[in-house]
């Protein structure tokens, strides 16, 4: 038995499909962890929601801000739906989509198994958070997003304020602020005021602002934390965070990471040859 993190595959299904042929995968007896952002810009989006949703039985998903931003888009008008781009189409407007965007919604912000010693989530957790105090956060918004009242919240995701969670915050805003921080995080201030622009690798960022892992004075969370989200970051290890989005759908690498062996194992796949990084990068 083993147990497989899996970063940002944004549509990219023929690679997904060769790494589980790579990593041997068993159902009957293997786990996947996704990191978010199952969809968007790698051109199967469907197919890979359909497959991993096949597997939603021995799998668990964390959401990223491109399968939030497509939940949202699932509760405008048909007239919004077809101005998006045709990978969306195609999903939006797909016969089981209603039972997609059911299971979609029902997933994680964050998960931790204590047994493995590891946790997951798709960008990254605020300075002052301990791991009980991101858990809380992120299941507000999991409640939420399962219950009756999710077009709410779908409908006020958006938007870059407040900047920075705080335990003042309410309402809307506090899970605005819990979710701009699990799943759009990089580089923030020792405050936890997140920079929204910034996408380049550590050391591009503007003065006073730091990796979220690396922020002076942040609190303990002894756990393992595998990330994805930010692609040119790339593979990367250090403070018990392991990041693994590799940029599959920039022509870089889909990854693979095992949690249950003694030191962490990577397992990657290249990328469809036709892939490459657009001019300014991407998220």
């Amino acid at each position: 038995m083993a147990t497989y993190a899996i970063g940002d595959v944004q549509g990219c299904y023929p690679e997904l499909q060769r790494l589980l042929e790579k990593l041997r995968f068993d159902p009957a007896h293997d786990r996947l962890w996704f990191c978010g952002d199952l969809v968007n810009r790698g051109g199967q989006s469907l197919d890979t929601l359909r497959l991993v949703h096949s597997l939603r039985d021995n799998s668990i998903v964390t959401l990223g801000n491109h399968d939030l931003s497509l939940l949202a888009i699932s509760l405008r008008g048909k007239d919004a739906q077809e101005r998006v781009n045709p990978e969306l189409r195609e999903v939006l407007f797909a016969d089981d989509a209603p039972t997609l965007f059911e299971w979609l919604r029902s997933q994680k912000l964050l998960h931790h198994d204590e047994s493995l010693g590891w946790a997951m989530v798709h960008a990254g957790l605020a300075p002052v958070w301990t791991l009980r105090q991101a858990q809380k956060c992120a299941l507000e918004i999991e409640r939420e997003l399962s219950s009756p009242r999710h077009p709410r919240l779908l409908k006020h995701l958006f938007g870059n304020r407040p900047a920075a969670w705080s335990s003042r915050l309410q309402g809307i805003e506090r899970m605005r602020a819990s979710i701009n921080t699990l799943t759009r995080m990089r580089f923030c201030d020792v405050n936890g005021r997140i920079d929204f622009e910034s996408k380049g690798a550590p050391g591009t960022q503007k003065p006073g602002m730091y990796p979220w892992f690396e922020v002076p004075g942040m609190r303990r969370r002894d756990t393992r934390i595998v990330c994805g989200h930010w692609s040119a970051l790339g593979r990367f290890a250090g403070m018990d965070v392991y990041g693994i989005d590799t940029g599959c759908v920039w022509g870089g690498k889909l990854t693979a990471l095992r949690l249950d062996s003694d030191e962490p194992q990577y397992v990657t796949v290249d990328a469809e040859p036709h892939r490459t990084r657009p001019p300014g990068g991407g998220d």
